[in-house]
């Protein structure tokens, strides 16, 4: 049993541009949130409203300041961690936009991965099975591994690479941005089944999204309404259905803004 205990967290941002302030920009102000074990909790929200922030804060992303609070995986303080040691710890985030990584093979990513995450190399035959395991439920053809990491993938093909490397690095918690982002219907459902056959597993799951349709797929045991950089009401899968019919309207939120 796994927990990622999420206390008062406060983060920062600096401005880009020319115009760019030197004064930072608090984007969360104070989130409390504890995901256990076998639990799926969505976050949804209006765009600006910090959700992808709280993930890429808790990956350790140098653009965000943590300025207060504290992040906790089985006791351990995750924001003394390096990156690389949160991945090694158990954490995990599929990006809502992943990078395209010119001249480096799927097959060669994912090895070198799976190596750091468990400490030694996976023996190549049980290895070549399990990836090819993976890649089937995903539907995904063999010769994608042959494929340089996101370079002209489509947006299925990032997501469901993204999944892949969840299903085989087996992290304790997965936080998952906008997974539904630019995904059609097909490469919807077959992304969600991904993660519900990882979550089969006992993965802790966060699930950022704007729209309840993953939700029909990958059904929450709870949901967060974030706001203005914290988290304003929770309750069960029922709150995802109540947000699909009301929106955000009375959170404050300009309807019209929110889905730009």
């Amino acid at each position: 049993m796994s927990t990622l205990e999420i206390r008062d967290l406060h983060v920062s941002v600096n401005a880009v541009g020319a115009d760019a302030s030197d004064t930072p920009t608090e984007i969360l102000k104070g989130v409390d949130l504890t995901v256990n074990s076998q639990e799926t909790h969505a976050i949804m929200g209006p765009n600006g409203s910090g959700k992808s922030t709280l993930a890429y804060s808790i990956a350790g992303h140098p653009k965000y300041t943590v300025t207060s609070g504290q992040v906790l995986l089985d006791g351990q303080d995750v924001l003394a961690m390096t990156v690389d040691e949160r991945a090694r710890a158990g954490l995990f985030l599929a990006m809502q936009y992943p990078v395209e990584v010119p001249g480096v093979s799927v097959s060669n990513f994912l090895r070198t991965a799976a190596t750091a995450v468990r400490g030694e190399a996976p023996k190549l035959r049980t290895w070549i099975k399990e990836v090819g395991d993976a890649m089937k439920d995903l539907e995904m053809d063999k010769a994608f591994a042959e494929r340089n990491v996101n370079e002209g993938f489509s947006g299925g093909e990032k997501k469901r690479h993204e999944i892949l490397q969840m299903a085989l690095l087996k992290p304790k918690i997965a936080i998952l941005d906008e997974t539904d982002s630019g995904l059609d219907v097909d490469a919807l459902r077959v992304v969600s089944q991904g993660v519900n056959k990882v979550r089969e597993t006992g993965v802790g799951t966060l699930l950022i999204t704007h729209y309840t349709r993953i939700l029909r797929y990958v059904h929450p045991d709870f949901v967060h309404v974030f706001f203005d950089g914290r988290i304003v009401q929770s309750g069960g899968a029922e709150l995802a259905d109540e947000l699909e019919t009301s929106g955000y309207a009375r959170f404050g939120v300009n309807e019209t803004a929110a889905a730009g």
